[in-house]
């Protein structure tokens, strides 16, 4: 499965570190988007809003203050779902992208492939 990681990170003690480490072994495809031009497990964080096609998943690691600047980029991913990790949760939002015909989840991506439920 292709998941756009929103929020990625290279130092390890971050949860979008570990949610990415834990979604590449478990075999998803992993596009991360950040704001640091910089590599994390192999792959470049993409800086720009381009979307790319395919993504299934999105799961947010950025906080509600700074989602409106990824809004469009996620409407132009048009994911079939979006997780909306601990500390993401934004009701506005959820129910713009609900209203969108997205399947929105609250929940953990750590916790969810932990336990067979991503």
């Amino acid at each position: 499965m292709k998941v756009a990681l929103i929020g990625a990170s290279d130092k390890p003690e971050r949860y979008a570190y570990l949610a990415m480490k834990a979604l590449q072994s478990k075999g998803h495809e992993v596009i991360p988007y950040g704001i640091k031009k910089t590599e994390v497990l192999g792959s470049s964080i993409i800086t720009d809003l381009k979307p790319v096609e395919g993504v299934h998943t999105v799961t947010l690691y950025v906080g509600p203050a700074h989602q409106e600047y990824w809004k469009e980029l996620i409407d132009a991913l048009d994911p079939e779902r979006i997780i909306f990790n601990p500390g993401t949760e934004n009701d506005e939002l959820m129910s713009y992208f609900q209203n969108q015909g997205i399947h929105v989840v609250q929940g953990c991506t750590l916790v969810m492939l932990s336990i067979g439920a991503f």
